[in-house]
Parts: structure tokens; sequence; C-alpha cells
């Protein structure tokens, strides 16, 4: 016999108050225990069997995978704990707490989206009493809004297993199969500073640098005219140069040069092989111009993503919504539990609209339905 947990909104209330926000910022970084510590005694006071997997290297972060049944199949529904940092002065009502106002649950993650875990459970509440053919499993997930490491952990030690596995990112309830990968790129060219008076005595980084990213342009232009989506809002391959740094002085010539860049690859491009691609051409551009240029990573990169639109998964996702399965512009886990071996969609509660900013919110008319669409899958996946 499964113990009581707390309503719905207890339940958001609570994961809400607890700080989990995942920043490349050591300032504003903090653990998230506290969350899957609240996850895993609720789940596992329904009966889960609570797995509480702690990251590599990261003693205050760790996965929850919280298993209903057993096999070899069944249905994921994962989520991510961690929220972005916050400015509280911008907020007009506390971010660490759930306020109801408006037909609207705002706080911190209530849409991006620790919301989505009472839903789950909630969801998974339907069938307590039932056998299971397959088993439900929920996840959760560490650093989704940084590295990703935790998602990057689950491939490492190959778990969960299942068959299918629904990420309940904010779609408004709209199946989502694919979307863009991401990678963030520094050039550093190295020059050889001197006095400006006399342009032999150095080897100017910043001028160097010019020729380097009209050749990144240029890059980019091949890319664009040979890899083409149109089910995306921006149809091509995008490569934004974002910030450039070099130099000290007028009067001196720059000795060192870096330029940082974004990469969004569509599906059916790698972001290794881009990056290879774009490190081979910079070399004979270091020997032309006889000066050091390297190439690095700024962050590990994120694969792009697609599930076949006539995979099991997608079909189910657009019958039990009524809506033909779309990309989105922002990247997820999907590539990450694709890996583990499982068909994915990203289809969640709320609007990627109200994430990432002060009085985020979740509309309350989409708990209930995603409470239904969450038990429907379950029912058919597992039951």
């Amino acid at each position: 016999m499964s113990k009581p947990v707390p309503s719905l909104l207890v339940m958001m209330h609570e994961l809400l108050s607890e700080r989990s926000v995942s920043s490349t910022s050591p300032e504003w970084d903090s653990g998230n225990l506290a969350v899957i510590n609240k996850l895993a005694d609720w789940l596992g006071s329904l009966g889960f069997n609570c797995q509480i997997m702690p990251l590599p290297g990261k003693a205050n972060k760790a996965n929850l995978i919280a298993t209903l049944g057993t096999g070899s199949g069944g249905l994921v529904l994962s989520g991510h704990t961690d929220t972005v940092p916050y400015n509280e002065s911008r907020w007009d009502m506390n971010p660490l707490a759930l306020t109801e106002r408006d037909n609207k649950l705002f706080g911190l993650g209530a849409t991006d989206m620790k919301g989505f875990f009472p839903i789950a459970i909630e969801a998974a509440k339907s069938v307590l009493d039932r056998t299971l053919t397959e088993p439900l499993i929920i996840l959760a997930t560490a650093d989704e809004e940084s590295s990703m490491d935790g998602a990057r952990a689950l491939v490492e030690q190959g778990m969960p297993k299942a068959r299918f596995a629904v990420i309940g990112e904010p779609t408004s309830l709209m199946p989502i199969r694919m979307h863009k990968g991401m990678m963030m790129e520094a050039v550093t060219v190295e020059g050889r500073a001197g006095h400006s008076s006399d342009p032999s005595l150095g080897n100017n980084a910043l001028e160097a640098m010019h020729v380097v990213m009209g050749d990144i342009l240029a890059f980019r232009g091949e890319l664009q005219q040979q890899y083409n989506n149109p089910l995306f809002d921006v149809a091509v391959p995008t490569l934004n140069l974002g910030c450039i740094h070099g130099g000290d002085n007028p009067n001196r010539i720059c000795g060192q040069c870096e330029l940082h860049f974004d990469l969004r690859a569509l599906p059916g491009m790698n972001n290794d092989e881009l990056h290879a691609a774009l490190d081979q051409r910079l070399k004979p551009l270091a020997q032309q111009l006889n000066i050091n240029i390297s190439l690095r990573a700024l962050i590990k990169n994120i694969q792009p993503f697609e599930q076949s639109a006539d995979s099991e998964l997608v079909k189910v996702a657009e019958q039990l919504t009524g809506h033909t399965a779309e990309p989105v512009a922002f990247a997820t886990e999907a590539p990450f539990l694709q890996q583990l071996g499982m068909q994915t969609v990203v289809m969640g509660p709320g609007s990627i609209d109200q994430a990432h900013q002060p009085n985020e919110y979740m509309a309350l008319n989409q708990v209930q339905p995603a409470i239904d669409l969450f038990t429907r899958l379950i029912g058919k996946f597992c039951l």
C-alpha cells in the first residue's frame, strides 16, 4: 500500500522552494540534491525503486532513476531538476515559491521544468493499482541548463534502459521530434607584439583574425549552401560571431586575439566532424600568415536531434495530441536519451516563451491536460 504524497500544488511549491541553479559561473552554481531527495521520497512512497546516482566529480549533484515495474521496454518520463540563474529584484513575487495568480503558477522552474515532476507523479498514480507489463521510469537529471553533465553521465553508465522516452520540456503539449545541435567554439590567434611605429617588429594578431573571420564566414556560407531543412523556421545551419577580444593599446601591435562563436547544426550534421573540418581549414591559414591559430570548444557540444517521423512514439504522440510533430530552436537532453537506445520525443506543459525570464509561469490550464496526456502514454506503453 503506497503512502500518500502531497498534493500537486504542494509538491510544486516544495520543489520551487529548493534552490537548484546550474551555471558555468561558480558564484551562481548550486547543487540539486534537495530536489532529488524530495522526488525520491515521494516516488519511493508510491512504490518506485529509486536510484540516486551522484554525478562524477560533483558531490552536490545527482540524477534520479525511479522505476515502477520490471522489464526491458517501457516508458521514461524525463525532466531536469536545475534552473537558470535569476535576478530576484526583477520578479514581482518570490521566485523560490509557488504563487498562484491570474490562472497562472509562478515561480523559478514552474515551467522549465520543476513543474513537470508533480504532473508526472499525478499521472503515475493512475497505474499504482495496476500490473504493469512494462516499466514506468521517472527520470530526473542535473545540470541540463549548463553542461548537460547529468545526461552525459547517464550515457556513460548506460542507464536507464527503456524503449520510449518523453522529455517534458515546455512545448505547450506539442510533440517535438527534432532540434538543432549546439557548439560554442573559440579561435585564438597568437601573433607577436611590438611597437606600432614599425610593423616589422611584430605580427598583428588582429589583422590575422580579420582573415580568419573571413574564412569562418565562408565556411558558414558553404554549410548553408549544402544543408537545408524547411521544417525549421531558420532552415539552414547558423554560425554567429559572438564576441572578440584582442590587443591592449593603440600604439602596440596586437599580440593575441580571440574570437568566440556558436554554430547550430541541423539534424544529419555532426558536431565533431564540423569541428574537425574547421580546424583543418584553419591550418593552411596559419602557415600563410606565419602565425599560430588554434581552435577549441568552449562547452561540450550537443548533437542535433531527430526522431523519425514514422517511429512508433512520434505516431502515438501525434495521435494523442492531434498535432503533427515539429522542430524547435532550443536544445534538450533528447540526443543523449536517444544514444541510450530509446525512441525520444520532447513534449510537456508550459511554454518556452515563459522560461529563462522573471515572472516565469505555467498556465493553470496546461496542468490537467498534461496529466491526462502522460496518463494515456503510460497506458499505451506500460499496461
